[in-house]
């Protein structure tokens, strides 16, 4: 078995993480959450899209399961089901889900308000849409420690408490703060915060640590683990890395086109991924030893989920799949620990996979090119602090202070450290979004520092920018097309 092989990855992953209790060290009992046969509609016009069509799971108090699949699968949307807070064109067109043993959906909507921030939590995936802009994030915790009937001095220390276990700095003053002011991991941290603050029984976490830096995400992830150790509180966890699951997880489903296609224990899912979706997002892995060679992604995308399926719904993208998968949907088949909606395993109860020793592959071939494509001399930004009613200066933040660095043609240069560090400054000050206080910028040897109006315009033509934001960089008011 080569090194490439998804088994391999996932053995290695799983061996690197610190993992909690498994699912058989829990305490056995009906379960805290229970979704069965959970469909959501979507109406797009003249058309109905299904992007959850009969989920079924079940989390007990104590446990986390997480929900693993590719952008447009149905995870979030399958969140958002579960507390009822589809968007308007959406409606839930069947199936039960069912909070110690009450059915959520057939709660009266007065009632649902009592049920989310307070017995159910929830992370959202993107913090810039999720913050009100014209309150202090002190004020928009303050509301969920209402719900606890905290308020006024005990809601504050409470607030400082939240904003200070998720790695917010100076968190009393930073409390009278609006979201714009904190950055886009900042503002996550202030979600999770927010979603804790109501110790809530379930706690659904929607790619909680994206936009995190390596150093917060691992405080993040033990603040998690710690709570849900003391309170006992089931998460629903959505995410895309598989170094959080291998960390955090107790069970593992891995969602496709609106189904869970797989499901298992983490120690079977990491050892030994079954359906080709699953085994697809392993071999998607980048790691040392895959430089200089494709990733092994799935071809092509998601299906549009405004049709009706007939047989297996990632046929046309599985290298495996032959004429009954397409003819006809697959049904749940039992490995053991783990189940999975595939044809290949019909029949089949025991699965012998050993992962084999990884080799590790020669380096890169680096680039000699003597003349970089962008050139980076001491740039320094820095903003100036005012205060007062004048608001005159007082001091200055230092964000970049004299930083350098070469790109040459054809390489990749990362640039890593923590929120707040100035890495997005730099990408700014590059494109001049935000003026340089100093240095010298050099795109393909031409010097750009003093570039203004059509030079400055055909300069920004040449270099583009992934903003960290996309709700906040595009405009809600045109369309994609236009854009």
């Amino acid at each position: 078995m080569s090194s490439s092989d998804p088994v391999v990855a996932s053995a290695r992953l799983l061996s690197t993480r610190s993992i909690p209790p498994s699912p058989s060290s829990l305490p056995s009992s009906s379960p805290l959450l229970s979704v069965s046969g959970l469909g959501v509609v979507i109406e797009r016009g003249n058309t109905e899209l299904r992007p959850v069509d009969g989920v079924d799971l079940t989390i007990a108090a104590g446990e986390t399961f997480a929900l693993l699949g590719e952008s447009g699968c149905g995870k979030s949307m399958t969140a958002l089901a579960l507390t009822r807070l589809l968007p308007d064109s959406g409606r839930i067109e069947r199936g039960e889900v069912r909070l110690n043993g009450e059915d959520l959906l057939r709660l009266p909507e007065a009632a649902m308000r009592s049920v989310r921030g307070g017995r159910i939590g929830m992370i959202f995936q993107e913090p810039s849409t999720s913050l009100n802009p014209v309150m202090t994030v002190g004020a928009q915790i303050a509301e969920a420690l209402a719900q606890r009937g905290m308020r006024g001095a005990q809601a504050d220390a409470e607030a400082c408490g939240l904003l200070e276990a998720v790695g917010i700095p100076d968190p009393a003053r930073r409390l009278r703060d609006y979201p714009f002011q904190f950055s886009g991991g900042m503002k996550q941290r202030v979600m999770i915060a927010m979603a804790l603050a109501g110790r809530p029984q379930l706690l659904i976490a929607d790619e909680p640590t994206t936009a995190l830096d390596v150093t917060i995400q691992a405080q993040v992830l033990d603040l998690l683990a710690d709570i849900q150790a003391e309170r006992g509180m089931g998460m629903l966890l959505i995410t895309h890395d598989l170094g959080v699951v291998a960390r955090m997880a107790h069970r593992v489903g891995v969602m496709y086109a609106g189904e869970v296609v797989e499901t298992g224990p983490r120690e079977a899912f990491f050892r030994a991924p079954l359906h080709p979706y699953a085994r697809k997002l392993f071999a998607a892995l980048p790691g040392s030893d895959r430089r200089g060679a494709p990733l092994d992604a799935p071809s092509g995308s998601v299906p549009a989920l405004d049709r009706d399926f007939v047989g297996c719904r990632f046929a046309e993208r599985c290298p495996l799949s032959f004429d009954r998968c397409d003819d006809e949907a697959p049904g749940w088949h039992r490995i053991g620990e783990q189940a999975v909606r595939c044809h290949l395993y019909e029949g089949v109860s025991v699965l012998h996979s050993q992962p084999q020793p990884v080799s590790l592959a020669a380096a890169l071939h680096r680039s000699r090119s003597a003349a970089p494509v962008l050139e980076v001399r001491d740039l320094s930004v820095h903003f100036p602090v005012r205060k007062g009613l004048l608001k005159r200066p007082v001091g200055e933040v230092r964000a970049v202070d004299g930083v350098s660095l070469r790109l040459a043609p054809g390489r990749t240069l990362a640039l890593v450290g923590e929120s707040g560090c100035g890495k997005t400054t730099v990408g700014k000050a590059i494109l001049k979004l935000i003026a340089p206080t100093a240095g010298e910028l050099f795109l393909d040897g031409e010097n750009i520092t003093t570039h203004e109006g059509d030079a400055l315009h055909d300069m920004r033509c040449a270099v583009q920018m992934v903003f960290q934001d996309p709700f906040a960089s595009l405009n809600p008011r045109m369309r994609v097309g236009d854009i």
